[in-house]
């Protein structure tokens, strides 16, 4: 019966002494949390915008008042070159970036001096029915001033680039300056006369619009680098009054540049000013000890 009681004691004690020793073992911590973090999203804020580039230019026809040059009556225009040399251009803007799909900005550009070259040639009834021929050789140079609002969208992202197509309107305000028109008039009979005549610079202010394309590198989350094209219509351009070197007044009439197109490339970067969010994960869990 002693050796029951003896066994049991020791079996007591030895049950107590695993629980103290356990309780004094540091608690092991709990398997790591596996997690996949949000997606985070590098779109949205304000960004500043910069771009120079080129212009090749056209207009489609010079016009004079009804009853003048080509336009007067039993006149026939027979040919008619017109172009300009390329321009350069230069913009800056602001915008918006509202989602990873559409953006918007508002740009000011000017558009440096092109110098304008142009040549026509024209037929018409003198008197007593006589036809008399006419060429005149046009000089000038043009400049503007646009402010756009445009819109873009997105058309998604590979290896961090981003194709994008666009449309923009605005106010064009374009600048003639240094027209001269020097002509020669053949007249059976009489011989060959010439002439010459300048106009002041002129300004107007003309609805415009835009077409644009282009492609988008993401440098890093704050600085994108932009390729683009954009069609350009700028309406209307106009001389002052169309003075002979002569200094005779015996009508003075301003030319109008009909029509003025552009096609434009450019070069340009987007600063984004608001950095996207990074993404913290949370903190490890604490871990008490006894």
């Amino acid at each position: 019966m002693r050796s029951v009681k003896f066994i049991m004691a020791a079996g007591a004690a030895s049950l107590m002494s695993t629980a103290v020793l356990a309780a004094d073992m540091a608690i092991a911590p709990p398997p790591p949390q596996m997690y996949a973090p949000p997606p985070v999203e590098d779109f949205g804020g304000w960004y500043l915008r910069g771009d120079i580039g080129f212009s090749n230019q056209k207009v489609k026809k010079l016009e004079t008042p009804a009853g003048v040059g080509y336009n007067a009556p039993n006149t026939v225009l027979e040919q008619q070159s017109l172009g300009f040399d390329t321009g350069g251009i230069y913009q800056v803007g602001v915008g918006y970036q509202f989602n990873n799909w559409f953006r918007a900005d508002i740009t000011g550009q000017f558009r440096g001096s092109s110098n304008f070259h142009g040549y026509d040639r024209f037929s018409f009834t003198g008197p007593a029915n006589v036809g008399i021929f006419q060429s005149e050789q046009y000089g000038g140079r043009k400049t503007e001033w646009v402010a756009m609002a445009n819109a873009y969208v997105d058309l998604g992202t590979w290896w961090c680039v981003t194709p994008f197509i666009g449309a923009g309107v605005g106010m064009a305000r374009v600048t003639v300056a240094d027209f001269t028109d020097q002509n020669l008039q053949f007249r059976p009979g009489a011989g060959v006369f010439a002439g010459s005549a300048y106009a002041d610079a002129a300004s107007k202010w003309n609805f415009a619009w835009a077409l644009h394309t282009g492609l988008a590198y993401k440098v890093n989350p704050n600085m994108t680098v932009e390729l683009g094209y954009s069609y350009m219509n700028l309406g209307d351009g106009v001389t002052g009054s169309l003075t002979p070197f002569t200094g005779a007044v015996p009508g003075q009439y301003a030319v109008t540049f009909k029509d003025i197109t552009s096609h434009d490339l450019k070069l340009g970067v987007r600063w984004n000013l608001e950095a996207a969010p990074v993404y913290a994960p949370p903190p490890p869990p604490l871990i008490r000890k006894g």
